[in-house]
């Protein structure tokens, strides 16, 4: 076989060769730039930070728009949080128009010394916001002994004024951040049907830096970390836990299982975010989320409410009643000793697994779940057993007479009461004075006439002493002498944190939980993958909680719009919603603050600020 020329002349080959790309680096199109600096507009987060930073001593400095700005390029490239990879995009990767746009001077061919400093202007621009945020600042780049950590770390955790703003300051600027995204989905209709359904959970976001040491007295750089233990695991992180909400679909609306799609299509995005403490303020948390987005003023709805045993073992007072008055309704898991009879109620109600029942449901139905491992619940819909104990429970358990109000009062009524009674008791036939039906005829051909006949109905197992001898009426329980109840929020004392609205481990409660969890750990995936990783300590490496809540909600936001140019891709019809130039682009000016960038170029035009 002959051999190519290109192969016999070495100059040709040379020639051949693929040559690498050009030293020069890659440019970013103004239109990525105007979009993210549009959303960071529309937030509203800068207006607030103008008012904090204004009459501080020494000069303005660069924008704290510019580096924000920066460190969402960052983020949205791949390269993490960090100031060293804003400050690299800004100095090289913008175009002329887009340094305009955040006052960024023109670097090519300037010395190092010029370098230099632009890059201490970005590191000092983001410390004038950690600063100004921070309730009480310290040192934040060395280990402090434990006392002087200790009075520092105070201040996240008491009630001086101050120190209260500014806490509610950087939670406000975080909500903005997070929920900026969710506002641009709601404006182009991707939550049109989504039903108000909500997962919630806690993830741990990991700490660069090492835990306090007890031998030599030092506390840890991140004085407000802790110690997550997740769900089963023996060992703990060390870091700060992050509260997360997702909108969640259920599989169908009445817990039905039959063919087809689900109830409502959307995208999984966070609602909400809180950094703090592990093991502080989980239900609070949560709950603070859930205000913040039901005052967002989008006027979304509230459904369910799906949260892990973390939450269910919280003070009613502090998750379950506040829930409650937003209007969510509860779909709860519990730990191993809290299944089973959890309690009863000033009416004689038990409660079994989260619902009211009635007083006498037999015991094998009541101790069904009693000390059921966690193996057992994740295979409760294999195991046939288990799964008719929890069937035979539906006709014991109290019916819901009238729905919740807006402030998340139901009214229940006995189960042998009202036109359609699921059981057949005869205590209730005493106390209210029924009489015996006459016998009729039943087509046993029609399974609804021989479902609501009495002797298909369970019937309620009345002690044969009280048959012989039946006891006053006031003796009875109230929910015997008065078939309704009514219910409020908080009204069952401590064991109203296990208190749910779907009977527990039934296929109601299955279609409601299970995707909600699923949608909960597909966020935590897509938030701790390759791209942006909230797990990667390494991609946050500023410090101090300020730095961190601020860089973790710019994370939340780039994982938020990453969501939604995945569901375009998937959804045709709306696949042009978020394209660049239709969000931002080289001829769209981005909006202008007074004190937060430098006045547009002449003969653009310039977004109203929200």
């Amino acid at each position: 076989m002959t051999a190519p020329d290109a192969w016999r002349n070495p100059h040709k080959a040379r020639r051949c060769r693929p040559r690498p790309l050009t030293d020069a680096p890659p440019v970013i199109p103004d239109s990525k730039v105007g979009q993210l600096d549009t959303l960071l507009h529309d937030s509203g987060i800068l207006p607030l930070i103008d008012q904090e930073l204004q009459g501080r001593p020494g000069p303005d400095g660069l924008p704290v728009r510019t580096v924000l700005v920066g460190l969402l390029l960052a983020l949205h490239y791949g390269h993490g949080a960090n100031l060293a990879d804003a400050y690299r995009i800004l100095a090289d990767h913008l175009r002329p128009t887009a340094r305009s746009w955040l006052g960024v001077p023109d670097l090519t061919g300037a010395d190092a010394h010029a370098r230099l400093a632009f890059s201490r202007r970005v590191y000092r621009a983001f410390d004038r916001l950690t600063t100004a945020l921070d309730p009480r600042r310290g040192e934040r780049r060395r280990r402090l002994p434990a006392a002087e950590a200790a009075v520092i770390a105070a201040s996240w955790e008491d009630d001086d004024p101050e120190h209260v703003r500014r806490r509610a300051l950087l939670q406000e600027i975080s909500d903005r951040l997070v929920l900026v995204t969710v506002q641009l989905a709601y404006r182009h209709g991707l939550f049109t049907g989504w039903p108000g359904d909500i997962g919630a959970d806690t993830t741990p976001i990991p700490s660069w830096h090492h835990p306090p040491s007890r031998r030599r007295e030092l506390a840890s750089v991140d004085l407000t970390a802790g110690w997550h233990y997740c769900g089963g695991a023996e060992e703990g992180i060390f870091g700060h836990s992050a509260t997360l909400l997702v909108a969640a679909s259920r599989s169908h609306p009445d817990g039905a299982r039959r063919a087809g799609e689900r109830v409502s299509r959307h995208p999984q995005l966070a609602l909400g975010l809180v950094l703090d403490t592990p093991g502080k303020r989980v239900g609070p948390n949560a709950v603070h989320t859930l205000t913040r987005l039901a005052a967002h003023g989008l006027g979304l709805p509230a459904g369910l409410l799906a949260a892990d045993r973390a939450y269910t073992d919280q003070l009613p007072a502090h998750f379950a009643v506040p829930a409650r008055r937003l209007g969510y309704q509860l779909v709860l898991d519990y730990k191993q000793e809290h299944r089973g009879l959890q309690g009863s109620t000033a009416s004689g109600a038990l409660l079994v697994d989260g619902s009211l029942a009635c007083p006498a449901m037999p015991d094998a139905l009541v101790h069904a779940t009693t000390n059921l491992d966690d193996k057992a619940v994740r295979e409760a819909g294999d195991d046939e057993p288990l799964t008719q104990l929890l069937a035979a429970r539906t006709p014991f358990f109290l019916k819901r007479k009238q729905n919740p109000d807006p402030h998340g009062t139901i009214r229940l009524q006995c189960p042998a009461a009202g036109p359609s009674p699921s059981v057949s008791c005869a205590r209730f036939h005493q106390v209210h004075q029924i009489a015996a039906t006459r016998p009729v005829t039943v087509d046993l051909t029609n399974p609804r006439a021989t479902t609501a006949h009495t002797a298909a109905k369970p019937t309620v197992p009345i002690p044969t002493a009280e048959r012989l001898r039946p006891p006053a009426p006031e003796q009875l329980p109230k929910i015997c002498q008065r078939p309704t109840v009514t219910v409020h929020p908080g009204s069952l004392g401590k064991i109203d944190k296990f208190r749910q609205d779907r009977h527990y481990l039934q296929p109601s409660w299955q279609d409601a939980y299970r995707p909600a969890r699923a949608n909960i750990e597909g966020l935590n995936g897509r938030a701790k993958s390759h791209g942006v990783n909230i797990a990667d300590p390494a991609r946050r490496l500023a410090h101090g909680r300020v730095a961190q809540t601020v860089l973790l909600a710019l994370m939340i936001f780039t994982t938020n719009l990453g969501i939604l140019h995945s569901w375009t891709q998937t959804s045709p019809p709306t696949a042009d919603e978020f394209a660049e130039e239709n969000i931002g682009g080289d001829e769209q000016q981005p909006p202008i603050s007074s004190a937060s960038g430098i006045p547009p170029p002449a003969g653009t035009r310039t977004t109203a600020t929200t």
